[in-house]
């Protein structure tokens, strides 16, 4: 097992799960504290590296495209008191540092993770229900609906409606956009239907407007709730699937058991069922068939 610990966090890697705990320095985000801890997979892993500095270095995990709600909703737009894949580490452990990165390269080969993009998310998204206030409105989320509610910043145009509530099954986008010099940021919603060009977010009253105030990335929080529970944007729409696909990769993978073993390949194997699984081309039951089928051959 590897750990290290700073006053920025603490990371600990025990060969399947990266845990990342924040600390209590004040360089340390609203965003991140928020969030609280966050469990990653090695299979979400891309990389992993540390960036000596001369009064103080960072250790950065790169996670693969699409494994992460968060990541895919900021794209790169989280500043980086906010990134929780980022620790400061103080000099006089770098040591350290190079020793955890070391133990997650190690792990990374071993199991041959591929370092490619996932069609479907690897980590769980924030905890719901979540109510986040800033810029013009506050949004709560309770993992179903999402309600809207405006203060008194909010453009009369857009108050007037009331509060909005509506279905996350109804939701066909969230989209968060932090405020840049002068211009405002947004968390704006699309929902299924909607077929005109979204007005302004101060004017649009599916959307909350911000101003770049402190409270801004918490509603990437918000975002990434949603996010999790809509379908991956790498994933191919359900009817573009022919029906027998699904248990036609079970039936091969139930075949394979007849061939020669490979415990590389069994192993990447039972890591593309997981995904088709959750993906939702596998059943359940096709899921459970076609693991037992790979884990006897071990």
């Amino acid at each position: 097992m590897a750990e290290i610990i700073q006053k920025d966090g603490t990371w600990t890697f025990d060969g399947d799960t990266v845990r990342i705990v924040p600390g209590r320095d004040k360089g340390v985000g609203l965003l991140r504290q928020t969030l609280g801890e966050v469990a990653v997979p090695l299979r979400a892993v891309a990389g992993i590296s540390h960036e000596p500095g001369r009064k103080a270095g960072r250790l950065r995990l790169r996670l693969r495209d699409g494994a992460d709600p968060l990541l895919q909703v900021t794209g790169g737009r989280l500043p980086e008191s906010s990134d929780p894949y980022r620790l400061t580490v103080e000099t006089d452990r770098s040591g350290v540092a190079e020793y955890f990165v070391d133990e997650v390269r190690n792990a990374l080969l071993l199991e041959q993770v591929e370092s490619g993009p996932t069609v479907a998310y690897l980590l769980p998204g924030p905890a719901v229900p979540v109510t986040v206030s800033a810029g013009d409105g506050t949004v709560a989320f309770d993992g179903d609906r999402v309600v809207l509610e405006w203060n008194w910043k909010t453009e009369d145009a857009k108050s007037s409606g009331g509060a909005r509530s509506f279905r996350v099954a109804d939701v066909r986008s969230v989209d968060w956009y932090p405020a840049v010099g002068l211009e405002n940021g947004w968390l704006r919603f699309t929902l299924a239907g909607a077929t005109a060009s979204a007005p302004a977010a101060k004017y649009d009253p599916h959307a909350v407007e911000l101003f770049g105030f402190r409270k801004d990335p918490l509603m990437a929080l918000v975002a990434a709730a949603v996010a999790v529970r809509l379908p991956h944007p790498a994933a191919e729409p359900a009817d573009a699937v022919p029906a027998p696909a699904a248990a036609l990769t079970a039936v091969e993978a139930v075949r394979a058991a007849e061939e020669p073993a490979d415990h590389d390949a069994l192993l990447r194997r039972l890591r593309e069922l997981g995904e088709l699984h959750q993906s939702g081309i596998l059943t359940a039951e096709e899921f459970t068939a076609a693991k037992q089928a790979v884990l006897r051959r071990f």
